[in-house]
């Protein structure tokens, strides 16, 4: 890829007209996979075929990679069909509400913690009401 279409991904924040709107369910998408999976190639075999012959275009210029990585906000063109690639909201979503390990660990130790606290403060009530009697 260039850098002229490196550019363009990154100017293009909304969907052409002219595209068709393909969601990925995460990124990245190898490109002989998009082409075989949305019905512009009858095969994988055939897809791979089509980009090496130069006959697909990602994000306006020729790709022959026919593994090429596809990612968010890349277009694909052949065939008079133009696809616009969208990562899926409940992709980065699901991603996103999911804890990571260090907030999971904290979280315990915070309960850990609050438990201790809890026994230690029966502990000295215990101890302070021994000492009245």
């Amino acid at each position: 890829m260039t850098d002229t279409a490196d550019n363009d991904k990154s100017m293009a924040s909304e969907i052409p007209a002219d595209h068709r709107v393909v969601e990925i369910p995460q990124e990245p998408v190898e490109l002989y996979k998009i082409l075989k999976f949305e019905g512009l190639a009858s095969s994988g075999g055939e897809a791979k075929s089509l980009v090496a012959s130069g006959q697909v275009l990602v994000n306006y210029a020729v790709e022959r990679q026919k593994r090429k990585k596809i990612g968010n906000g890349d277009t694909i063109e052949f065939n008079n069909e133009k696809i616009y690639i969208q990562l899926a909201i409940s992709a980065a979503t699901d991603a996103e509400l999911k804890p990571s390990t260090a907030e999971v660990e904290s979280d315990v130790n915070a309960e850990e913690d609050t438990a201790n606290t809890s026994v230690d403060q029966q502990a000295l009530i215990s101890r302070d009401k021994e000492e009245k009697k």
